[in-house]
């Protein structure tokens, strides 16, 4: 069974429904030539990280994994509430810390660089320093408690309560309305808050409860504007998803990454809503995955791996749930599909293991350096999925098994529809030239997977 090669695909037999042949979109500076990477709080703190841990964290990506490109150190939610809850967002009566403008600032009992008025701003330099990205979680819309104040917005005539739409609001999180899209009051709310973002030197916004429940496509277009007016260029994430497909053209239009599904936590199989596992990333990211071009990414969401602790954004403190096979699929299917890679798991509590998955260069330059040339073959419970290295020739071919028992694939390169009888092989995870084969055959453990380097012979 194969999804066709190819920028415009026209069905797929890996996910239902058919891939539209999108038009191609102008881009303005184009801030991820290749899929972001980096660290984000939220697998491992929750809303609760504070200045000490976030720069230990910061720190440690910066030596030992900013050489492999990861580059991004992302606060998540609530990073302007003074006692913010263990995990999850928006708890009802909590404080807010705003500045006189109606946007928020971070909490000094927690950032203690940020007292005074200085945000974000000596935090980023830190972050800078270390030759890293600095990044922010923002939730879509203006807050409540400065509709309620009716704050004046920053360099205009125009109030909170003339921006806000009181009638959009986020199911999830109660700390916001959405602004008004068809007055000018909430451009100019958008503005200024992206304007404060860039004097504090943020490199990357993930804004959430915009991309799905709900889907707010015009307030996506007023931040992406907002970020290319603000004099400084910056990522926008959009989460959570699944993203509709329905709406793809205006997310690669607008946004540099936006999630393919909803939140994917430490799990082979999550939820049919929330949380997501591994295993249900295959479809979605085979349908979204030749939509990837440089500066537009689908986003398969975070890698839950490590330690998940001490107040993760679900459940209990942990090590990751997934299997040693479970976490080279995870690690593989991201890698092959393009994804932007954030890993969630505390840097601090790194064990060997983990730091090996993330330190493969050979791994990482599919991510890094594919193509947007794929073929995806799916049957009897494998799966392979091809697609072109962007320079060298051949191809990399990820092999999966994703029944929870050991297997061995045997498939023709005829069948996978390669063009010529015989390919070398070398084993990406493992550093290792295989020799010369004429048919690809290889043990694969329970939800296990294998990732080539092919050329023929």
């Amino acid at each position: 069974m194969r999804l066709p090669s190819g920028r415009c695909v026209a069905a797929s037999l890996l996910a239902a429904g058919a891939l539209a042949c999108l038009p191609q979109v102008t881009r303005a500076a184009d801030v991820a030539a290749t899929p972001p990477m980096g660290w984000n709080s939220y697998d491992a703190y929750g809303t609760t990280i504070n200045e000490a841990q976030f720069r230990a964290n910061a720190r440690w990506m910066s030596q030992h994994l900013a050489r492999y490109g990861w580059r991004y150190a992302v606060i998540d939610a609530e990073w302007f509430v003074p006692h913010p809850m263990a995990s999850g967002s928006g708890a009802p009566g909590a404080e807010f810390l705003l500045d006189k403008n109606g946007r928020y600032v971070p909490a000094p009992n927690r950032f203690p660089s940020a007292a005074n008025g200085a945000g974000f701003k000596p935090l980023a330099d830190y972050v800078h320093s270390l030759g890293l990205k600095f990044g922010i979680h923002i939730l879509r819309g203006i807050p409540r408690s400065a509709v309620a104040k009716n704050l004046p917005i920053a360099g205009t005539p125009y109030t909170a309560a003339e921006a806000a739409d009181v009638r959009s609001t986020c199911p999830w999180n109660p700390d916001n309305y959405g602004v008004d899209p068809h007055g000018p009051a909430g451009q100019a709310y958008y503005n200024s808050i992206a304007r404060l973002y860039a004097s504090w030197g943020v490199d990357l916004i993930k804004a959430d409860c915009i991309a799905n429940h709900p889907y707010a496509g015009e307030e996506i277009r007023m931040l992406s504007t907002a970020l290319a007016a603000s004099g400084r260029d910056m990522v926008l994430s959009l989460s959570p998803g699944p993203a509709s497909f329905r709406e793809a053209a205006a997310f690669r239009r607008y946004s540099t990454m936006w999630r393919i599904s909803n939140d994917v936590w430490d799990l082979w199989l999550g939820k049919p809503d929330y949380p997501q596992g591994v295993s249900q990333q295959f479809a979605r990211a085979a349908r979204w995955a030749p939509l990837a071009e440089p500066g537009h990414w689908p986003d398969a969401d975070m890698l839950a791996l490590g330690y998940l602790g001490p107040t993760p954004g679900l459940g209990k403190p942990r090590e990751t749930r997934l299997t040693h096979a479970e976490q080279l699929t995870y690690l593989t299917l991201w890698c092959i599909a393009r994804s932007p890679l954030f890993m969630g798991g505390n840097l601090t509590r790194m064990d060997r293991w983990t730091e090996g998955l993330l330190e493969n260069p050979e791994v990482i330059a599919v991510d890094q350096h594919a193509s947007d040339d794929h073929q995806a073959f799916a049957h009897d419970g494998f799966v392979v999925w091809l697609s072109k290295p962007d320079t060298g020739g051949g191809w990399y071919l990820a092999a999966f098994n994703t029944q929870p028992l050991a297997r061995t694939l045997t498939v023709s390169w005829q069948t996978l529809a390669l063009p010529q009888a015989r390919y070398s092989l070398r084993d990406l995870w493992q550093h290792r030239e295989l020799g010369t084969a004429r048919t690809l055959s290889v043990r694969l453990d329970a939800h296990g997977a294998a990732l080539y380097r092919l050329q023929p012979r």
